[in-house]
């Protein structure tokens, strides 16, 4: 038995065919999560409106958040989102290598603006099941501001239930 289960838009119930039109028109096509979450719409019609705000209007950087993505899907080992984060990271001007070194957990090599290094490290404080020391705390808070603190924090959060599905239902990675 296949675990990912699509369901076409004529074998929707009215609420999954809403959250599904939402989505079209919003984003031009139903991204992979939500052919995962609109299982449940009410839940996939909550996760859209963080989801694109967290990509679109966040204090965030997109490669600030590619980078944070990146420490929670390999931390939950999920193919899929490395692979589709590796691939946005570039073109957000990061390079192969400076992905795949976040992604194994590494110091990216070449990062130098302050703030893109302490999100990272955030992230993998976080991901590691860390207790930020208030020193620690207030080092973050300095760096990034504390809407950017709690954007990471939200963004963790959001995107291990991305990396979850995706795992869970073994969301095969596009071909190369």
């Amino acid at each position: 038995m296949s675990r990912f289960q699509d369901i076409p838009p004529d074998a929707m119930s009215a609420d999954q065919k809403t959250v599904f039109d939402n989505l079209v028109a919003g984003r031009g096509r139903i991204l992979a999560p939500y052919r995962v979450w609109i299982h449940s719409p009410e839940a996939a019609s909550k996760m859209e409106a963080l989801g694109t705000y967290l990509n679109k209007r966040s204090h965030l950087t997109r490669r600030e958040i590619d980078m944070a993505i990146l420490v929670v899907a390999s931390h939950w080992n999920s193919p899929y989102v490395m692979y589709a984060h590796i691939k946005q990271g570039m073109g957000e001007g990061l390079t192969r290598e400076q992905l795949e070194a976040v992604r194994d957990g590494q110091t990216a090599i070449g990062l130098t603006d302050p703030r893109e290094i302490a999100i990272l490290e955030l992230s993998r404080e976080i991901v590691d099941g860390s207790k930020l020391s208030d020193e620690r705390f207030a080092h973050f808070v300095e760096r990034i501001g504390r809407p950017a603190l709690a954007e990471t924090l939200i963004l963790l959060g959001y995107y291990t239930s991305v990396a979850l599905a995706m795992r869970i239902h073994d969301m095969p990675v596009p071909a190369q």
